[in-house]
């Protein structure tokens, strides 16, 4: 029998290697005070399925794990030490895992910050700067600063910030009127007695709030009369739907104005640095007379180049 480790003056903890399988004896009480549970308390006789051994030293030591095996059994592990040489490899080749990781995290970044700048200019901006084109009977729509990209051009001369508050301010979006407006306009509409305008300016309703108002709305502000409340539900679904047909009149063939506005949209992507300048519009020939004219009276002179 070989014995292995063994705690306690008389054995209380004593481990056995046969020539099979090796076992633990516990017999806690003699050097050892009792537990206060079973497997540490009295005789007991256990079989090692698994086994590590560790030895405290100054030394860096490699620890290798020993399971229960026969004698006869190859090894499958040498416990040695490491050299400094090794040692400092090993801390060397983490170091540089962690700056090459450290530098692919920055370039993460890096890329996602250009992506969330480029979705911001793209597609961000106010609603209110899109612009709803009649083009002869077509409806389009496009941002204004889609129109201001060719700087000379009579689009962007037609959609400038000067020209373009003049012509907002003809057509102001219902949901920016404020509740002074908001009540001039009740006060126009016939067969309502002119304090229900007054209701509303009490409580503060602008355009956006008007747009909103349902019948029970309308009754929380101080509106009565049946009669009075359908005859406001009506106006102000017919005013919603005026508000959203604001447009702007343009009167050229839809298929050369779109291809116009096209190369216009990519030329504002290009502006961002994605991609490189747009190639001119391709035209059937058969239209390609009445393209050149469309350009022409848009981009008149250098700016059609």
């Amino acid at each position: 029998t070989n014995y292995g480790l063994r705690f306690g003056s008389r054995g209380d903890l004593t481990s056995e290697l046969g020539t099979t399988n090796g076992s633990v004896y516990i017999n806690i009480g003699e050097t050892y005070d009792r537990a206060p549970f079973e497997e540490l308390d009295g005789y007991h006789k256990y079989q090692i399925k698994e086994m590590e051994v560790f030895q405290v030293s100054d030394e860096v030591r490699v620890p290798t794990r020993q399971k229960s095996r026969s004698p006869d059994a190859s090894e499958e592990g040498e416990e040695r030490n490491a050299s400094p040489v090794e040692i400092s490899d090993a801390i060397d080749s983490k170091w540089t895992a962690m700056k090459d990781l450290d530098a692919e995290i920055i370039s993460l970044e890096n890329s996602f910050t250009d992506e969330e700048k480029f979705i911001t200019l793209f597609v961000g901006g106010s609603t209110s700067d899109v612009v709803t084109l009649n083009v002869s009977g077509t409806v389009m729509a496009t941002k204004r600063q889609t129109l201001l990209v060719i700087s000379e051009s009579m689009l962007a001369q037609q959609f400038d910030d000067t020209k373009w508050t003049e012509q907002g301010c003809k057509n102001m979006r219902v949901s920016e009127w404020t509740s002074e407006e908001v009540a001039k306009w009740v006060k126009k509409i016939s067969n309502i007695q002119e304090d229900v305008s007054n209701l509303f300016q009490e409580n503060d309703i602008n355009g956006a709030e008007l747009l909103a108002l349902n019948e029970f709305g309308l009754e929380k502000i101080g509106v009565k009369r049946a009669g009075t409340i359908c005859l406001l539900l009506k106006e102000i679904k017919q005013l919603e739907k005026a508000s959203q047909d604001v447009v702007t009149l343009i009167e050229h063939s839809p298929y050369c104005f779109g291809k116009i506005l096209d190369f216009l949209r990519m030329k504002q992507v290009s502006s961002l640095e994605v991609c490189g300048d747009p190639a001119l519009p391709s035209v059937c020939e058969h239209k390609r007379d009445m393209f050149e004219k469309v350009v022409k009276y848009y981009f008149p002179g250098d700016s059609s180049s």
